[in-house]
């Protein structure tokens, strides 16, 4: 890829990377706060300023180099922390915690679409084709960190659903899993396993905003 093709995919990605990534955090840290812990929120991780949230590598060097060399686009923030023993019912909030990233991504993911809707029936306008290629990535980016956060994996929100549902004895097993979730994460990310999980998961994402927005 030419330097001025690179310079151009990543100002059209910057933003909705950014946000998607970012969001997804504070999103976590304001629904832990509403459960009544407020150690997000001390830490001045409730914010929708991205540069409270950006961590080097997950949230630019990762998404830079999937974007420039290809593969499944993704990348992380700086975990937003959460005391789960400070929630009004620990094992039941943390189901509502761990789902409020998700639910973020998955807000994101239909307001590109409607952005996209809108550039595409007015093809005439000047920021149309722009908006449309920015559009695309934010529906793409979202899509991936909505279903890449629900696999049943610690300490992926999945997980975390899985461990807040499953029995005491079952959800404790699991979340000794939480140690090495990440490292489970690379292998399969640097493998084909993951691309094989998120890519019809992912179609499925594309094909029901599709569906919605007549895209």
């Amino acid at each position: 890829m030419q330097l001025d093709n690179i310079i151009q995919t990543i100002s059209i990605a910057a933003i909705p990377i950014l946000f998607a990534i970012t969001l997804h955090e504070a999103a976590h840290g304001y629904v832990a706060r509403y459960f009544g812990d407020n150690t997000a929120y001390l830490q001045g991780r409730i914010s929708l300023n991205p540069m409270r949230h950006i961590d080097p590598v997950g949230t630019i060097l990762l998404p830079l180099l999937t974007l420039v060399l290809g593969g499944i686009l993704f990348g992380w923030a700086k975990p937003v922390p959460v005391n789960f023993s400070a929630l009004r019912q620990p094992k039941k909030n943390m189901m509502w915690v761990a789902l409020a990233g998700p639910a973020s991504n998955l807000f994101m993911a239909l307001c590109w679409a409607l952005f996209y809707k809108l550039a595409w029936m007015n093809p005439e306008s000047y920021f149309a084709e722009p908006l449309m290629e920015m559009a695309n990535v934010g529906m793409k980016i979202n899509a991936v960190l909505l279903v890449l956060n629900l696999l049943p994996l610690p300490p992926l929100d999945g997980g975390r659903v899985a461990v807040s549902l499953l029995p005491h004895r079952q959800a404790y097993q699991l979340a000794r899993l939480e140690p090495y979730g990440m490292f489970i994460l690379i292998v399969m990310a640097i493998s084909p396993v993951l691309g094989w999980i998120l890519g019809p998961l992912v179609g499925v994402v594309y094909k029901i905003i599709s569906l919605i927005f007549g895209i």
